[in-house]
């Protein structure tokens, strides 16, 4: 995942970052989102416990929240942590054994957590897992799954009605889910299962262009009835009439929320009585001493049918509101009418520039492999 850094390395990066911008923006026209309409955006609490400082999955619970870390390297951070609802530390629940890089965190209609071990910056894992931790039990348990088509890069994952993991790329969303039950000591094959197209966004965040496609996490409605899916810069939320998630998140156009400038928002969940999406950000890198709030986002409306305006406003930095609900279309990523050396050029810088903020990222300890 990005990490900013001090000095002329962050002037460097940023400018390279930008570099790579425009020349996505020329190579990928998409449709522009209609004028988003201001909401209040309250915090629930702040999480004050240092072992949390890379929080990269939520959910909400009758008393409170639970949450991970990504990463591996310090082990009082490798637990999932139970928290009461002032965001105090009240309990945590240890791996069995070193986890590769959780990066989410659902819940299952039985109440199982289940943690997302997809995490791959440098795309070199042959497997990905799961860990379900079932209610009132002392341990997760770990489930292996393989790519059909190598490694992949992933900080999203959503649970079906039918209790089945679905893993969302982070650059190019693609779905991945399991093609038989998870067993264990046993590696399940994933089949890849559709692909989502995000709308487009102007939407001000720390990553410019790629913190506005970087898919880095992923909810679902208690009632089962609506999913979302964040990236660095907005949450999309998808309506689920008929329980087919898939169908859902590949063939409807999702209602948007803006999170702008949030510092490195990863984690998403719905609140418990479904009305509100609550988010969280990494404090790593931030002075010492930087707590991570739980901001609280009211849920986006209904997608309008009005065809949106021609050109959206900028997202204005540092407002005390948040742009809120608002009809997007559907975006056209294929670069339609532009030359192939634009194209070309242009997913080439965007993949050295990827490479480079997994390089500058710091270096892991070196686990078992998952």
């Amino acid at each position: 995942m990005p990490r900013r850094r001090g000095g002329g390395g962050t002037r460097w990066l940023a400018a390279t970052v930008g570099v790579a911008a425009v020349l996505v923006g020329a190579a990928f026209p998409v449709d522009a989102a209609a004028s988003p309409t201001p909401v209040a955006v309250t915090t629930r609490c702040e999480v004050r416990d240092g072992r949390l400082t890379e929080i990269s999955g939520m959910v909400a619970t009758d008393d409170g929240f639970v949450m991970i870390n990504d990463g591996a390297d310090d082990e009082s951070r490798r637990r999932v942590f139970f928290l009461d609802r002032a965001c105090a530390v009240v309990r945590t629940v240890s791996y069995p054994s070193t986890p590769r890089d959780t990066e989410d965190l659902a819940v299952g209609a039985d109440g199982t957590l289940w943690v997302a071990d997809i995490g791959d910056n440098n795309r070199s894992r042959e497997t990905v897992a799961v860990w379900k931790l079932a209610p009132g039990a002392d341990a997760p348990v770990l489930y292996r799954m393989a790519y059909p088509d190598g490694p992949h890069d992933a900080e999203a994952m959503l649970v079906t009605g039918d209790g089945r993991p679905l893993i969302v790329t982070k650059y190019s969303a693609v779905l991945y889910a399991p093609t038989a039950a998870l067993r264990t000591g046993r590696t399940v094959p994933l089949a890849r299962v559709g692909q989502v197209r995000l709308p487009a966004s102007t939407t001000s965040n720390p990553f410019s262009a790629l913190g506005r496609t970087a898919v880095t996490g992923a909810a679902t409605a208690p009632d089962g009835r609506r999913v979302v899916l964040r990236t660095y810069a907005d949450a999309f939320e998808f309506e689920v009439p008929d329980g087919d998630v898939v169908a859902a998140l590949t063939g409807s156009t999702p209602s948007v929320t803006p999170l702008p400038d949030e510092p490195q928002g990863e984690s998403i969940t719905y609140s418990g009585d479904g009305r509100s999406l609550l988010t969280v950000s990494e404090t790593a890198g931030q002075p010492p001493g930087t707590r991570a709030p739980v901001l609280r986002y009211p849920r986006p409306a209904a997608v309008a049918s009005t065809p949106p305006p021609s050109t959206p406003p900028p997202t204005t930095a540092g407002s005390t509101t948040t742009p809120g609900p608002s009809a997007v279309a559907t975006s056209d990523r294929t670069g339609v009418g532009r030359t192939p050396i634009v194209l070309a050029g242009a997913c080439g810088l965007g993949a050295v520039v990827v490479g480079l903020l997994v390089a500058r990222r710091r270096r892991r300890g070196s686990p078992a492999r998952r």
